[in-house]
């Protein structure tokens, strides 16, 4: 029996691997190889790694796991996760099980990606979701917006901090009241509440938003805010409750109701 069973192999999933290894627990961890920034091509904001490739980071983060006998990495897939008289029984993609005292689930969050025509080639490149990972490389660039209503709005008015040059698409009605339109106004950022119609761009650089009817806009770089869900099910099977943002609802040390369950 194994003392904890992580799934996730990302940046959480390792460190704790790491640690629990270090406190000579018998860890296993099992990663499917789908990261939250697969399509990225560099990470940013993390001291001694800014501008790193993810694979990277995590390929190097793996070997520092290497020293540790206590700790074994799995390339699998977790498709079930039970509790059963006190313990944990995951099971694995090809039926294989495992029992341990203590449960992590790492798989964290996925974007809900819009389904627009030209994302797919885009998307890691020069339409992103997070302003404070990519926001620096495109700054003072025509930008545009994803989204509508408060999120849409929020989102607008935060990448004020790395360009003047912004576009509200919201793909249809707005859903944005008078007062936070006005603001948006103050701050020179125009909303098109036109269908888009596609992307364009070249080797993975957007060029232009298309509009059902044939209008466009000429935009450098495209941030949408669409909203998140849980990479994995495993949580909600176990029993634990989903917030508004897509998140697991835990206590305090990430406890969840489950005795043991951690997320």
């Amino acid at each position: 029996m194994f003392d904890v069973v992580i799934v996730g192999g990302g940046p959480a999933g390792l460190s704790a691997a790491l640690l629990l290894g270090r406190c000579r627990r018998r860890v296993l961890l099992c990663d499917s190889g789908h990261p939250r920034n697969e399509a990225s091509h560099a990470m940013h904001g993390f001291l001694t790694r800014d501008g790193m490739p993810p694979a990277e980071f995590l390929a190097r983060a793996r070997e520092e796991l290497k020293p540790y006998d206590t700790v074994e990495l799995r390339h699998c897939t977790v498709t079930s996760a039970e509790c059963v008289d006190g313990a944990f029984v995951t099971t694995l993609k090809d039926g294989e099980q495992f029992r341990s005292r203590k449960l992590l689930l790492a798989t964290g969050v996925c974007d809900n990606i819009p389904q627009l025509e030209g994302m797919e080639g885009l998307y890691g490149r020069s339409v992103f979701h997070c302003p404070y990972c990519d926001g620096w490389e495109i700054r003072d660039e025509p930008i545009a917006i994803y989204g509508r209503g408060e999120r849409g709005y929020g989102l607008s008015v935060e990448l004020t901090l790395w360009s003047r040059d912004l576009v509200l698409c919201t793909d249809g009605p707005s859903e944005i009241d008078d007062e936070k339109r006005e603001r948006l106004t103050r701050n020179g950022i125009s909303i098109r509440e036109e269908r888009i119609e596609r992307l364009e761009g070249t080797d993975g650089i957007l060029e232009r938003i298309v509009f059902a009817g044939g209008a466009s806009i000429a935009r450098r770089a495209m941030f949408f805010t669409t909203g998140q869900s849980q990479q994995s099910a495993l949580a909600t099977t176990l029993g634990c409750n989903v917030n508004e943002k897509g998140t697991v609802m835990t206590g305090k040390y990430e406890t969840t109701h489950l005795r043991g369950l951690f997320v």
